[in-house]
């Protein structure tokens, strides 16, 4: 055990195994553990960089990565962070086998080029969060940042929060349950992204994609939806408007504005019915 010590300079703890390191500072300095393995960390403070480096089996409990503990968590595997606070940015990145819960996490472009990732109760403010990672779940999570999980692949997201502009891009195979999305040009260029019993809020939201589910949902204020996406859509509110959907199924409570071009689309791609009257809602088609 490592106990009450403040560290500096370059590698410190260099190639350390079966430690741990409790109420300890790393300061002005960089890359303090790397190739460390079998690793324990306690209410320690890391404001020097790169720290976690090409690490096997990290346990991080009740820590500070400050400002300057940027880049703390790469090219390592088997981690553990949790009842952690993160103001530094870019912690993981080509890391796989990560756990996260009850943290506080301020920081932008993490978790990049990462798999097989569990995140529970945990808080994110940042842009570019999960940009090209895989095999990810998410519960009782809660993001505020734009563009994120772009590129992602095996996505399961429940019981979460998130306000992100340009979110789910690209991304494939992506199943959220039970979630609030608020965010512009929401999943485009995405393939096989299902959403259950969700609240969804934007302009444009899912366009440009392919095999868009949604099972019981909600639409507010999501004008110029689909546009040029196949679709099996079923929505339990009137949608704003809908453009230009490439084929399959819209069910809604009503669609206010209807847009199909036929230069653009065939409408006879897309069948349209309406779970019932379209009393009040001011539907028409353009």
């Amino acid at each position: 055990m490592i106990r009450n010590e403040k560290f500096e300079g370059e590698r410190p703890l260099y190639r350390r195994s079966e430690i741990e390191i409790v109420d300890c500072k790393f300061e002005n300095g960089e890359s303090a553990i790397k190739e460390g393995k079998d690793l324990v960390s306690r209410r320690c403070n890391f404001n020097s960089k790169y720290p976690f480096w090409h690490c096997r089996h990290i346990e991080i409990e009740d820590s500070l990565f400050d400002e300057m503990g940027r880049a703390a968590v790469w090219y390592s595997s088997g981690i553990s962070l949790k009842d952690s606070k993160v103001i530094a940015p870019k912690i993981f990145r080509d890391a796989s086998d990560i756990k996260i819960s009850r943290c506080k996490m301020n920081t932008n472009e993490t978790l990049w080029d990462c798999n097989d990732i569990f995140i529970e109760d945990t808080d994110f403010f940042g842009d570019y969060l999960l940009f090209h990672s895989n095999n990810i779940f998410l519960n009782e999570f809660r993001l505020d940042g734009n563009y994120a999980f772009q590129h992602c692949r095996h996505l399961e997201i429940q019981n979460s929060t998130i306000r992100s502009k340009d979110a789910f891009w690209n991304s494939e195979d992506v199943t959220l349950r039970n979630c609030s999305i608020d965010g512009e040009y929401l999943g485009w260029y995405s393939k096989n992204l299902t959403l259950i019993d969700c609240e969804i809020r934007g302009t444009q939201p899912l366009s440009y994609a392919e095999n868009v589910t949604l099972i019981g949902c909600t639409m507010i204020d999501t004008d110029l939806a689909f546009e040029l996406s196949s679709v099996n859509v079923e929505v339990l509110s009137v949608i704003q408007s809908v453009k230009n959907p490439r084929s399959g199924m819209i069910k809604a409570e009503g669609i206010s504005e209807l847009i199909m071009e036929e230069e653009e689309v065939n409408p006879k791609d897309t069948t349209i019915t309406y779970l019932k009257e379209k009393v009040g809602c001011n539907c028409h088609e353009v």
